[in-house]
């Protein structure tokens, strides 16, 4: 009875390609509520689980995209440094790995995040900031006294709001920096507190 149970068991080949399949569609849907491509995260998640280093023909085989989806997958990919190119003897094809350290991939990430989103907020905010500074809005006629009050309070809300995003891109280069281990002291550290 056990070997027939064992005989329509799947292989582990298949048990193996359907636990990454299943992780590469959890990974994409993740990064699609990230905001990031489907399809990039797919390519990231199929380089990671399966540890081997693969190249454009491969990847389009296995998650069946297109050239164009598959080179600009892994052209964002190189470009976040989560991904290197590779070779392997004898062959003129590109290879691809996907970093193997999971602290360090997610720095990586924490680091590309911060570059995208937060610092353009930060240049933003100052900019609206120097829009409201009292020097710039009492050019021309001086302010009345309810409008230099609002005008000092938006200011307040405004300038809490800088010192927030400004901590965090402190924290954000302090724990993601390539060669610190900050990010994962901090998750250590921040998981012992109960």
């Amino acid at each position: 009875m056990a070997s027939e149970s064992r005989k329509n068991a799947p292989t582990t080949p298949a048990v193996l390609r359907q636990a990454q399949d299943r992780y590469i569609a959890a990974w994409g849907q993740m990064g699609a509520a990230w905001g990031i491509s489907r399809t990039m995260a797919e390519v990231h998640a199929l380089l990671y689980i399966t540890g081997q280093p693969m190249n454009t023909d491969e990847i389009m085989d296995r998650l069946q995209i297109s050239r164009g989806n598959a080179s600009m997958s892994v052209r964002a990919l190189l470009d976040w440094g989560i991904v290197s190119r590779t070779h392997k003897r004898g062959d003129r094809k590109e290879y691809y790995t996907a970093e193997k350290d999971v602290w360090s991939l997610f720095r990586a990430i924490v680091r590309e995040r911060m570059k995208r989103e937060v610092d353009p907020l930060i240049a933003s905010l100052f900019e609206i900031r120097d829009l409201t500074s009292l020097e710039s809005a009492s050019r021309g006629a001086a302010p009345s006294p309810e409008d230099k009050q609002a005008l000092l309070e938006h200011n307040k809300r405004l300038d809490a709001m800088l010192s927030f995003f400004q901590t965090l891109d402190r924290l954000g280069q302090r724990f993601a920096s390539p060669q610190g281990r900050g990010l994962e002291v901090a998750a250590t550290l921040l998981g012992k507190v109960s």
